[in-house]
């Protein structure tokens, strides 16, 4: 502020004069005082001419005329009752008429202020919202000797007035400074600022220790009248009413008048230190559970310091309020003057007001601090950039601090996570080194078992993971706990084939059921002797490791493999209990025969939310259990391993590292080969897939063989999957997609669904393909998959012990199905069951017409085909010019017979809309009730979580509408395009024939110019590796040469051809390009 120097105030009469003109002269002449204020030459002249304007006005009366006549008001306030007080007792104070005048409002706040205790202001930084003439800033200055108050006004004549207020009270009446016990003035420890709430600490990066507010609670009748602009010049009633009344802010508060007070939280929040406190004025007209509620759903700990009943200032229209009761169910609470206490609604209450009768509401004091600051203050830095649309959906109100200490956490974790990456990364499909890493960890250090993350598979669920180790061994029989057993299929259970049979044949497996005690289930295992048991243990024989020992000893004895189940007894906790089998492996190797079982589903949050994981101290197992995962089941959601690693990670996080020396542990007595124990027929497809689990070290690879997409994630999709996991009750029409997938299919397809249409949905389409391949060998019949699919879908199937026939496909048809080559396969195939990818077709990216796969859907009905209808890699067409829609409803309702055994299943995944590969989601709709029950009789599909659910149905509602997540679908598809072009010219260059495609995320290509060639090159420890390159090993010798992954023919199954992806980030792209360059220079330098 700027001072005039060297002339005099005048005098009295002739600054009066002045003031009676106008408010705004008054405002004026009070300004011109505060100039000379503010100039330590002219300071002491302008306070003791401020003491004579007061004596002027001493009385009541007095006072109340100089405000009529003059436009402004000198009075004091008195703060202590308490005569023998050491601290002032009263405040010397200017009110104008555009600025807030002290009254009931503010007077209870201060009250609620002084029920804290002594230090909660001491030698505190703090801010005052909506200061008004400043006095509660001052107040609180003068009583608590903070060590800065900022008073803050979006109000400019306010901060003036509050400036002139500050000098009443540091200076006493001839003009000197009044000093406290630590020899400051209140000019030492306070200041006044304008400011839109908070903004002025923000911009200036002030942090707060206390934040205190007393701040408009109704909205403005006139709401057209908020948009003005705010400055010094504006009119007194424009000023005022700033006091009063407050504009919509864009919070779900906003229908209850609070949005102000909202919007004050959560820039508190940002600025207030950790261990800071807030303290709200809170009009109790929206009810007091609502006022709370403000609070509490932005993670703090409320306490309320004070409440009493004030009446209604007469100069507030309640109108707005009445408004929204019209507009809502939501009732405020007035009453009939101070004594009643029945609450009546805002359109009685403005009723009675209007007839003269005087209505009061409650008032109430609240003190807050935040739960858990740090993390609150990481979800709400998320928010604010650009993500306000969803603050709505916060709700980190929890009635258990058990359950705060889970999910607030975990929102921070999953804020930063979303704040900090464009899309989620690759990770292994047996689950993220880190989240594996994390377990490893918690066993190491609370239970002293030295596993790593070699030795830990993660699975979908617990059922998912026992399922797909009996279908890696393959055992006749198999005897599981009963508890356990409930998941597996049908066939399994239902099966009596307990005699092992010659020849070497592979059977169905025979699960029988069995008791979960130790004894039952040790007699049952001596008499049958099965080759696969899997059981948990009764909480009484868990507490020493006896039970366990005679488990292995018995397994070992007839050579079965175990696999213990230990979901019961693990807790994720600081202090968990340990057991028998803990104590056991933390003094002993588990043996090679042996394997452990964890389901994680009970967490306090998520109910439903599963992940489980395998515990094996055997490379064979381990590297099979990597490679079964894979293929059965593609991955495991990325987010349910952020959830269950974040809460390792906070009961890891304040542990010393290496603290506890590692324990001796000694081996196992003999050794079981594992090999023995695995089908022979898996033992082949799992060394002969192309499957990501091969590869040992993935942090230095880029990875153009994943069916995954990494372009960068829109806001709508970071703000549905963060929305999904804050939400707090949400309900089953939220959650409840098959609506949104049948105008999916319906509008892109035009594939029909009725009544007895069965929608299931999973995390990944290869799990859903999984059960389709079992219903395919259930019904006795033959997969037919076209040359150039998918070859982790073709892998799954032989490892599922499918019958497969290959249809041949031809490149004058770009490797695309015909009538004749499908024709010519159906005619020599019983029960076929025909896979056909499409529109687009993964690998090559080609497109089948509307007319085409209507001639192949009716060549399939002829021959009472089952079809499986792949669409997971279709919506991303970049160059399909001249191909119509698919239609399929008219050719399935035309085609479509009772007595045929021809149905259509459509399989779906996020490729059809192009979503982030981190979410994890798949549908698959049969319209044959036949089929679908014999579907649902494998059981063990792992299920959808809720906040899938929740998020995929928030994106699908979008689609609809113009909006950002349009915006993005169709820049991925042109980005998509653009790889295609590039990513064709480089291959073509560096010697690639490239297959030319019209959508998708692949590319095929020939590596004309390598083929017959011989490479040499030397790996990282020196060892020479040398190979003469062929359609096959080629993808081996671009790995190890560039760290390139790409898919071989042995994974196309079109000779002589590979597959690339393109969905990549914009990095790992480029260094993809790069990559192909280097290999070629490999290829022509050696």
């Amino acid at each position: 502020m700027g001072a005039t120097k060297g002339s005099s105030v005048g005098s009295v009469e002739e600054f009066l004069k002045q003031c009676q003109q106008s408010g705004d002269s008054a405002y004026a002449a009070l300004r011109s005082i505060l100039e000379r204020l503010e100039d330590p030459g002219t300071r002491v002249e302008a306070r003791i001419f401020l003491a004579e304007i007061q004596r002027r006005f001493e009385s009541k009366g007095e006072a109340e005329r100089c405000l009529q006549d003059y436009h402004f008001q000198i009075q004091d306030l008195h703060l202590e009752q308490n005569e023998g007080s050491q601290k002032r007792t009263k405040l010397t104070t200017i009110v104008i008429p555009s600025i807030f005048v002290p009254e009931d409002w503010s007077f209870t706040f201060y009250e609620g202020l002084n029920r804290h205790p002594d230090s909660i202001f001491n030698d505190k930084t703090v801010a005052e919202l909506g200061c008004g003439n400043g006095w509660i800033s001052i107040a609180i200055a003068e009583k608590w000797s903070p060590l800065k108050v900022y008073g803050l006004d979006i109000n400019p004549r306010a901060v003036k007035i509050s400036w002139i207020n500050l000098y009443l009270n540091a200076l006493d009446e001839k003009g000197q400074p009044v000093y406290d016990s630590e020899k400051k003035t209140l000019l030492d420890r306070v200041e006044f600022y304008e400011s839109d709430l908070l903004s002025y600490c923000r911009d200036n990066q002030i942090e707060l220790e206390r934040i205190v507010g007393c701040i408009p609670q109704i909205l403005n009748p006139n709401p057209d009248a908020m948009s003005k602009m705010i400055t010094e010049n504006a009119s007194e009633e424009f000023l005022y009413a700033l006091s009063n009344y407050c504009a919509l802010q864009g919070f779900v508060e906003d229908q209850f008048g609070l949005g102000l007070i909202a919007r004050a939280v959560e820039e508190g929040i940002s600025v207030i230190k950790p261990l800071g406190i807030m303290i709200f004025n809170m009009g109790g007209r929206p009810g007091q559970a609502v006022c709370k509620r403000l609070f509490e759903r932005r993670g703090l700990l409320v306490d309320k310091l004070w409440q009493t009943k004030i009446l209604q200032a007469a100069d507030t229209d309640i109108s707005a309020l009445v408004e929204i009761e019209k507009n809502s169910p939501h009732r405020f609470e007035f009453f009939m003057g101070l004594v009643g206490d029945q609450p009546i609604c805002a359109r009685t209450a403005w009723a009675y007001a209007k007839s003269g009768g005087q209505i009061s509401h409650a008032l109430s004091v609240y003190s807050c601090q935040l739960r858990q600051p740090n993390q609150v203050k990481r979800i709400f830095e998320f928010l604010k950039n650009g993500f306000h649309d969803i603050s709505s959906s916060l709700d980190l109100s929890f009635e258990e601090d058990s359950v705060a200490d889970e999910k607030i956490p975990f929102l921070a974790h999953l804020a930063d996570v979303l704040k900090e990456i464009s899309f989620f990364p690759y990770e292994p499909p047996a689950g993220s080194r880190r989240f594996r890493g994390f377990i490893a960890g918690f066993m190491r250090s609370y239970h002293h078992i030295p596993l790593t993350v070699d030795n830990v598979v993660v699975f979908p669920s617990r059922s998912v993971a026992i399922e797909s180790a009996l279908r890696l061994l393959s055992p006749r029989l198999a005897i599981v706990d009963e508890q356990l057993s409930r998941h597996l299929p049908r066939q399994w259970l239902t099966s009596l084939n307990i005699e092992k049979k010659e020849g070497g044949v592979e059977e169905a497996i025979t699960v029988i059921d069995a008791p979960r005690q130790s004894d039952l289930m040790i007699e049952l295992i001596k008499k049958l002797k099965p080759e696969v048991v899997v059981t948990g243990m009764a909480h009484f024989e868990s507490v020493t490791s006896s039970a366990f020992q005679h488990l292995l000893d018995v397994t070992r004895e007839i050579k079965c493999r175990l696999f213990l189940d230990i979901s019961d007894h693990f807790e994720l906790s600081s202090l968990p209990s340990s057991n028998g089998v803990f104590k056991y492996l933390a003094g002993s190797t588990l043996p090679s025969h042996a394997s452990i079982v964890c389901g994680l589903l009970k967490n306090q949050v998520y109910s439903d939310l599963e992940v489980a994981f395998v515990i094996t101290e055997e490379e064979a197992m381990f590297k099979s259990l990597c490679k079964t995962v894979e293929l059965l089941q593609g991955n495991t959601s990325i987010i349910s391993q952020y959830y269950y690693g974040c809460l390792f990670h906070e009961l890891l996080a304040f542990q010393l590292a290496d603290r506890h020396p590692p324990l001796q542990r000694s081996g196992e007595k003999t050794k079981v080969s594992v090999v023995d124990h695995i089908s022979s027929s898996a033992v082949s497809v799992l060394d002969n897939a192309e499957l990501a689990a091969n590869e040992l070290n993935e942090s230095s690879l880029v990875h153009m063989d994943v069916d995954q997409s990494f372009l960068p994630m829109a806001k709508p999709f970071r703000a549905a999957i963060f929305e999904s996991f804050a939400r707090q009750n949400i309900t089953e029409s939220e959650t409840d997609i098959t609506t949104n997938i049948q105008q999916l299919v319906s509008r892109s397809y035009g594939f029909p669904s009725g009544s007895d249409t069965e929608f299931i949905y999973a995390h990944s389409t290869v799990a859903l393909f999984s059960k389709l391949v079992l219903c395919c060998v259930h019904e006795g019949g033959t997969l037919c998959f076209p040359t150039g699919s998918n070859g982790n879908y073709v892998s799954a199937a032989k490892f599922l012990n499918a019958k497969i026939v290959d249809i041949p496909t031809h490149l004058e048809t770009r490797y695309k199905l015909t009538e004749k080559t499908l024709g010519s396969a159906l005619e020599t195939v019983s029960k076929p069951w025909v896979y056909i990818s499409g529109p687009t077709v993964n690998p090559t990216g080609q497109i089948y017409s509307n007319q085409e796969i209507r001639k192949l859907l009716s060549l399939c009905a002829k021959f009472g085909a089952r079809v499986i209808l792949d669409t997971s890699f279709s919506g991303a067409e970049f160059n399909s010019k001249g191909h119509e829609d698919w239609n399929l409803r008219a050719t399935l309702d035309e085609l479509s017979s009772a007595n045929s055994p021809f149905c259509v299943s459509l399989l779906g995944g996020p490729f059809s809309k192009i979503l982030p590969g981190g979410i994890g989601f798949a549908y698959l709709i049969i319209n044959k009730s036949s089929l679908a029950e014999t579907f649902h009789s494998f059981a063990g599909l792992c299920k959808l979580h809720g906040t899938t659910k929740y998020t995929v149905k928030k994106l699908l509602d979008l689609q609809d509408q113009k909006t950002d997540l349009q915006n993005s679908i169709s820049e991925q598809t042109q980005i998509l395009g653009n790889r295609y072009e590039q990513l064709k010219q480089r291959l073509e260059t560096c010697g690639w024939e490239v297959l030319e495609a019209e959508a998708g995320i692949s590319i095929a290509a020939k590596p004309c110019a390598y083929l017959g060639k011989t490479m040499r090159m030397k790996d990282e420890n020196g060892k020479s590796w040398e190979v003469k390159v062929d359609e096959r090993n080629i993808r081996e010798a671009m790995m190890r040469s560039t760290g390139l992954c790409m898919n071989s023919t042995e994974w196309t199954g079109i000779p002589g051809y590979c597959r690339f992806t393109t969905a990549l980030a914009d990095d790992d792209f480029n260094k993809a390009l790069e990559c192909i360059s280097k290999f070629k220079s490999w290829m022509i330098n050696g």
